[in-house]
């Protein structure tokens, strides 16, 4: 029975909608069907004929509905957009969800350990009422921000630079707005965002703590979508636009209102970052010089391009721009100086093409070519002593990819692929009085081949993927042979165990030469390592795990450690007396991560728990004896609930951790040499950091075919004034004075979105 016959007995009919026709052919034939809500959403269809086959019912449906629809198994069916037949049979090989809804809606886990986000479905969580990706990730036990910024993340104890960051393949200098307190992504567009903190697969280069991967939709959906909002932040919008059956454009873009609309929230993510800055004159020390006629805005325009040429060939490219734009006037509070104007501008803009082939349901290739720049640049004025400081550190990243995926049954596939990429990095800082003009530019340029195995048992109770990934160095003639391994195995129906293992390695990572460079406000610059006195970073880490899932509820348990060498001193951030050392260390960190969740059908709870020890060892510094690292917070806990009834969502979150360590000044000084003189380095610790955030949001219809949500979220409810990092200066009098830099205070936000 061919479909233009179904038809014709079925054009006497009215449609129906398709939630009910499945639940029709789900009785009938005894499966169940798979799928997501908005996929079937609005979706109504003939109902088939009752003398059809279970695969012709589908076949008539799927002509019907645009949709697909990928047996499992004989009872087991997934409806997903429509996507390449000959894709078909690899994308039912994904990777087994083994937890859902981790901590809330839309968050999974995966069989091969990392954490899924698809910020389509995501829930809530505690003070924030957008999914913002990467202030989302920090829910996840064993991942923090110490001073409370998407800028620098810390996993398992390691630095922010010593993350992957990736936006459709491409990797990305710059992650956040607003100098660090908003993430520099767009999440409108974004469907997927993967965590790995271990075991990552050897497709990735780079990032030695964790793999952050964020992808657009790589499928042509042929609906058109469209949506914008505001919150007391930025205003934004994107579009999905469907040119024919073959090809779609997706943009989206958003811009701060900072610097036309001044905000309660504005005023404290102010406060927050530009203390302690030459903006604020802390680090000049002089009261008689006064800031005023700041303009601050950020922008991000993303772009993507999907083009089927045909059903076995596909055609994507992706354009991406961040800035980040300040300037202010400075000038003598007696106003007998002219003002003089600062600037500092941050931009990372990246482009890729790349292009998939499918020679068989099994097999796949995908080639990509892409470039990725940042560019951070300043210029500061200093009144009292008469000088202008440009200040520049640009990125240049070409790389090119090719990956080569083979299915060889239901249970075994094979990757395998190569990479090249070329790292330029140039420093320049240009003095007028005295005249000074530096200028420093590196180049690596590195050839990477890889191969891994993924094995899924018949019974889907284990799960192993192992590769090998080796990079080679062509300017210091080096290989770097790093294996990586994942395996999960089911104990029982209700028990399983997880086991992580990696060697990783990286050539660029960020130090700061003062604490004053570029206006103090993003200190930190990209460099390359020279194989002298800043070597390529390596790791090794390893993680074991068991898990116990059963009745919705969740108890986790995963124990680690992680060794990391070949880190600069510079890159550490140090305020103490190793500030203006050079010195080539490691970090040792282990620890143990725990998590209780609780899930009911409109309530879910968790508590999670951190305890982790991370220690320095510098050859040169503190005679050689290990010591804590600056960003050892050796307890962290987190006490969360969000509840749903109907279109209303609310949640609510108490965060703690202990202080992180810092050093304290002698209380006898020795004048002579003009430098402060400490105790033992990093002895010490600030209190402990506590903060409640609460978030709330509310669904609307206001047509058939438009939806609206309105939010509103408070951001350190109690107003706690956490002291996040402490250090200390000596002023004109040669007194030593403390200088503290304070979190957030009490933030409130609203926002207000439409979807059509």
């Amino acid at each position: 029975m061919n479909i233009s016959s179904i038809c014709a007995q079925t054009n006497s009919k009215n449609k129906l909608p398709l939630a009910k026709i499945l639940t029709q052919l789900e009785a009938k034939f005894n499966i169940n069907f798979t799928y997501l809500d908005q996929t079937i959403e609005g979706k109504s269809a003939f109902a088939p004929h009752e003398d059809l086959t279970l695969e012709e019912a589908l076949n008539f449906l799927k002509s019907e509905t645009n949709l697909d629809f990928i047996m499992l198994d004989n009872a087991r069916i997934v409806i997903s957009k429509r996507i390449n037949p000959f894709s078909s049979f690899i994308t039912q090989k994904l990777e087994e969800v083994v937890i859902t809804n981790f901590l809330t809606k839309g968050i999974s886990k995966k069989s091969d350990g990392k954490v899924n986000i698809k910020t389509e479905d995501f829930g809530i969580l505690p003070g924030l009422i957008e999914p913002d990706i990467l202030q989302s990730i920090q829910a996840l036990p064993g991942i923090i921000s110490v001073d409370e910024r998407v800028s620098n993340i810390n996993v398992r104890g390691g630095t922010h630079d010593q993350n992957l960051i990736l936006w459709d393949g491409i990797k990305m200098y710059q992650s956040g707005h607003f100098f660090g307190l908003v993430s520099a992504f767009n999440p409108n567009l974004t469907k997927d965002v993967n965590v790995s903190k271990n075991g990552t697969s050897v497709k990735f280069g780079d990032g030695v703590s964790s793999v952050i991967d964020m992808q657009q939709s790589n499928s042509l959906d042929q609906d058109f979508k469209a949506g914008a909002g505001f919150n007391l932040i930025h205003a934004d919008g994107f579009a999905k636009l469907p040119l024919d059956e073959k090809a779609e454009i997706q943009v989206s873009a958003r811009r701060s209102v900072t610097d036309f609309i001044f905000t309660p929230t504005y005023d404290q993510y102010l406060q927050r970052v530009f203390q302690d800055t030459d903006f604020s004159n802390t680090q000049q020390g002089n009261s008689e010089i006064t800031s005023n006629n700041e303009r601050f805005y950020f922008y991000d325009i993303s772009t993507k391009f999907l083009y089927d040429i045909t059903e076995q060939d596909q055609f994507r490219f992706n354009f991406l721009t961040i800035n980040n734009s300040l300037t202010y006037d400075q000038q003598s509070s007696d106003n007998t100086s002219n003002p003089l104007r600062n600037s500092l501008e941050q931009n990372n803009l990246a482009a890729g093409f790349e292009y998939l082939k499918y020679w068989s349901s099994k097999l796949t290739t995908t080639a990509q070519v892409y470039y990725t720049n940042y560019d951070l640049k300043a210029t500061n004025f200093d009144i009292v002593n008469n000088q202008r400081l440009n200040q520049d550190n640009k990125v240049n990243d070409i790389s090119v990819k090719i990956n080569a995926t083979n299915h060889i049954d239901n249970h075994l596939k094979l990757h395998g692929g190569y990479q090249f990429s070329e790292v330029i990095i140039s420093n320049a800082e240009d003095l007028d009085n005295p005249n000074f003009v530096s200028f420093i530019k590196e180049v690596l340029r590195t050839h990477s081949i890889y191969g891994e195995a993924e094995f899924t048992s018949a019974n889907k109770n284990t799960y192993a993927r192992i590769g090998l990934r080796t990079n080679y160095i062509e300017k210091f003639s080096e290989f770097f042979t790093e294996p990586r391994l994942s395996v999960s195995h089911k104990l029982n129906n209700d028990f399983r165990l997880e086991f992580l293992a990696e060697l990783k390695s990286q050539t660029t990572s960020q130090i700061i030469d003062l604490q004053n460079d570029f206006l103090g406000i993003e200190k930190r610059r990209w460099i390359l390592s020279n194989d002298e006195d800043i070597p390529v970073i390596k790791s090794a880490q390893g993680a074991i795990g068991i898990h116990y899932n059963k009745n919705k509820l969740l108890i986790s348990a995963e124990a680690f450690i992680k060794n990391v060498e070949g880190i600069t001193a510079r890159s550490q951030g140090f305020q103490n007396q190793f500030q203006f050392v050079n010195d080539i260390g490691k970090y040792q960190v282990k620890g143990v991560d725990f998590l209780i969740n609780k899930q009911f059908d409109s309530f879910s709870t968790w508590l999670s728990y951190s305890f982790s020890q991370n220690d320095y060892t510098f050859d040169n510094l503190n005679e050689g004896n290990s010591f804590p690292n600056n960003i050892d917070v050796k307890h962290t806990a987190t006490f969360a609930g969000t509840y749903a009834i109907n279109d209303l969502k609310l949640a609510l979150g108490v965060n703690w951790h202990s202080g992180k360590p810092q050093t304290l000044p002698l209380q006898t000084q020795d004048n002579t040499n003009n430098q402060i003189e400490y105790t033992t380095p990093n002895n010490e610790r600030l209190d402990n950091y506590f903060r409640t955030d609460i978030s709330a949001t509310y669904q609307l219809k206001l047509t058939n075919k438009m939806d609206a949500s309105i939010g509103a979220s408070i951001w350190n409810l109690l107003d706690r004034q956490n002291v996040i990092n402490t250090y200390y200066a000596e002023n004109s009098n040669g007194d030593i004075i403390t200088i503290e830099n304070v979190s957030l205070g009490i933030t409130p936000n609203i926002s207000f979105r439409v979807r059509f």
